[in-house]
């Protein structure tokens, strides 16, 4: 499997290319240069699994056994998950009409993004252990992903991690979560602004490619395509969970609505959409509606302001 930028403008990689990247060179971001497309038997097959085991399975697909092999990748994953409460990593709570929801927030942090960054952390340090090299991780907060980003790599000696968060944009815990982490690889500073001119000098630093490779940068984000791999799974947890049957033709669609910020979550659910599953996807926004405005009127312009809301994780611009 190798990875092209959306920007067409460099050479293809392959996954640890990408893990290791921000942004690509030419300023696009890593996605696969194929989808696999799953047929009904695999799509039964998986209906069984776990949400352990479907990371598992859904990863091996964008990670050569050759690059990672597959015993090496399922324990991986396993030590990612090791710090989540429930038993069963995500549960699906059974409402009423039809209409469920899916717990993402029993990772350590209390955010969706413990699941995907804790198998980032894994992989990165799966990789920089084998070749005995050092990165310096460069991650710009709204609030959950700071202490997510933080909480995957505490303590190891391969990577620094640098991070920093709007002043008074967060919430109070989530400002603790990020501010109390005595590690010393970990290294948390706020700033004026929000979280989008946070972005800015960040984007700059990568963008200065002979910069960005003498200090090894690296990005967290959601920019980064192993997140939005792992994310890949919520989806086809959740239809596996919801849909009453595969065996009927075509089979059933089920609706899930995404609460949207930066967008990385959704497009995991559009990936999960090429494979062949069969959802239908709805995004929220709040009063930080530019998701909204792409969607509905093809406006990706920047908005005036960023308002603080409730959902401060949510509050891009």
């Amino acid at each position: 499997m190798e990875y092209i930028s959306t920007r067409g403008g460099t050479r293809a990689v392959g996954f640890e290319g990408a893990l290791f990247s921000g942004y690509a060179p030419d300023g696009g971001l890593y996605m696969p240069q194929d989808i696999p497309s799953l047929d009904r038997d695999t799509l039964r097959r998986w209906s069984s699994l776990s949400y352990r085991e479907l990371v598992k399975e859904l990863c091996s697909l964008f990670i050569t056994a050759e690059l990672v092999p597959r015993n090496t990748l399922n324990d991986l994953i396993d030590r990612a998950f090791s710090r989540f409460r429930h038993k069963d990593v995500v549960h699906l709570s059974r409402l009423k009409d039809g209409l469920n929801v899916l717990e993402l927030w029993h990772g350590v942090t209390y955010a969706f993004k413990d699941l995907s960054l804790s198998c980032m952390g894994q992989f990165l340090q799966y990789f920089l252990e084998k070749k005995q090299k050092h990165v310096t991780i460069l991650v710009g907060t709204s609030g959950d992903t700071g202490s997510s980003a933080i909480e995957s790599v505490r303590g190891q000696k391969n990577m620094d991690i640098f991070v920093l968060l709007p002043r008074g944009l967060c919430t109070q815990i989530q400002e603790l979560q990020m501010t109390t982490v005595i590690e010393n690889n970990v290294h948390v500073f706020s700033a004026h602004g929000n979280s989008d001119e946070i972005d800015e000098p960040i984007k700059e630093l990568f963008a200065d490619v002979d910069f960005a490779r003498k200090y090894n940068l690296m990005s967290l984000n959601s920019i980064n395509w192993s997140r939005i791999m792992v994310q890949i799974a919520h989806y086809f947890y959740a239809y596996f969970q919801c849909a009453l049957s595969l065996d009927t033709t075509p089979l059933p669609v089920v609706e899930i609505v995404v609460p949207t910020g930066g967008g990385g979550n959704i497009t995991a659910g559009c990936i999960a959409q090429k494979m062949g599953l069969p959802v239908r996807l709805v995004t929220v926004v709040n009063s930080n509606d530019i998701i909204h405005r792409t969607v509905q009127h093809g406006d990706f312009s920047l908005s005036k302001s960023v308002k603080a809301t409730l959902a401060s994780a949510m509050d891009i611009q």
